[in-house]
């Protein structure tokens, strides 16, 4: 970013303003709260010609070695820029705009105690060249999306079965309630009957079925995941892909308190599910948060129980190599 040519505060000495020439500091400094003059300053004298050295004389015919009147003994011309720092320029060799390390300022910044740290107001912060390299939680890298979806899978799976097991009566009880309403529904909408009137009603113990049902499958959801989770900090699912829950603070298991945390985020709307199916949504929006979650992918039951999924470095196991001949030990043949 350039900076246009003006008066500016000198980032090494922020108690007084030089005038900056689009490529360096020109003339002498003036006290910040005085007003500047309009335009660059007038030019410095030319500085004296120093005494002649000492050095032997030339031959005869031979040109000699001293300056021309008016030009300097060393170094550069009046206005032109040294190899060093310019006079109010940092020592990192920053412009004015530029940020630097240190003590040094962008022009304009107020300086002293409790003044804000950073550029003014309207000069960009500095920004990565390239992107920023992928955060390493306890040095692990995070869970890909993917494995922790067909983990999240697994463990819904060895839950269906347990359902299928302890909750299988209560759904048999339950279809059997709601049959006749459902047979005619069908039947009419196939024969392109749009009237509701006569339609059969699910039986009285219908609602009370669907609660036990949802009151039974958020039970079992909870036995089997917080107790693995509190000691572990995997489930089945994610012990077969490798990943792993650690808190974000310390590589240390979540114990029952934020497990517990963790799991009701997405299991208790399980319990809504008799609201229309709004439990579902809820644990839907959970399920893809993590897809637009940054830096750390965490979904909504991360973020509660302050957790992150890594993927844990996948142990090969070794290969042995037996010998033939099990009765001569290692070494060689003679």
């Amino acid at each position: 970013m350039s900076v246009e040519p003006g008066w500016h505060v000198d980032p090494a000495d922020p108690e007084t303003r030089r005038y900056w020439d689009g490529e360096g500091w020109i003339g002498a400094p003036i006290p910040v709260d005085a007003t500047p003059p309009e335009g660059p300053p007038p030019p410095e004298p030319s500085p004296a010609a120093a005494p002649a050295s000492t050095a032997p004389a030339p031959y005869p015919g031979q040109p000699s070695a001293a300056p021309h009147p008016g030009q300097p003994v060393s170094g550069p011309y009046p206005g032109q820029p040294t190899a060093g720092p310019h006079p109010g320029q940092p020592v990192g060799g920053a412009y004015p705009g530029q940020p630097v390390s240190g003590p040094a300022q962008w022009p304009g910044q107020p300086s002293g105690p409790g003044q804000p740290a950073g550029p003014s107001p309207g000069w960009p912060y500095p920004t990565w060249p390239v992107r920023p390299p992928a955060p390493q939680p306890h040095g692990l890298p995070l869970a890909s999306y993917g494995a922790r979806l067909v983990a999240r899978l697994i463990d819904l799976g060895v839950v269906f079965l347990l359902n299928v097991v302890v909750n299988g009566w209560f759904v048999w009880r339950y279809i059997e309630e709601i049959s006749p309403y459902l047979r005619e529904s069908v039947r009419r909408s196939l024969a392109g009957e749009t009237s509701t009137d006569g339609l059969p009603q699910p039986g009285e113990q219908a609602a009370a079925l669907q609660i036990v049902i949802l009151l039974i499958a958020t039970a079992l959801w909870y036995a089997y995941e917080v107790p693995s989770m509190a000691a572990r900090g995997q489930t089945f699912g994610k012990r077969v892909m490798g990943v792993r829950a650690l808190p974000i603070e310390a590589d240390q298991p979540l114990g029952f308190g934020r497990a517990t945390r963790r799991w009701s985020t997405l299991g208790l709307p399980t319990l809504l599910w008799y609201c229309c199916g709004f439990g579902l949504l809820l644990q839907f929006v959970d399920a893809v948060s993590p897809l637009f979650d940054q830096p750390l992918r965490q979904a909504l039951h991360d973020k509660r129980a302050q957790t992150v999924v890594v993927q844990l470095p996948r142990i090969r196991p070794e290969t042995r190599s037996t010998s033939r001949d099990s009765a001569n030990p290692p070494g060689d043949t003679p």
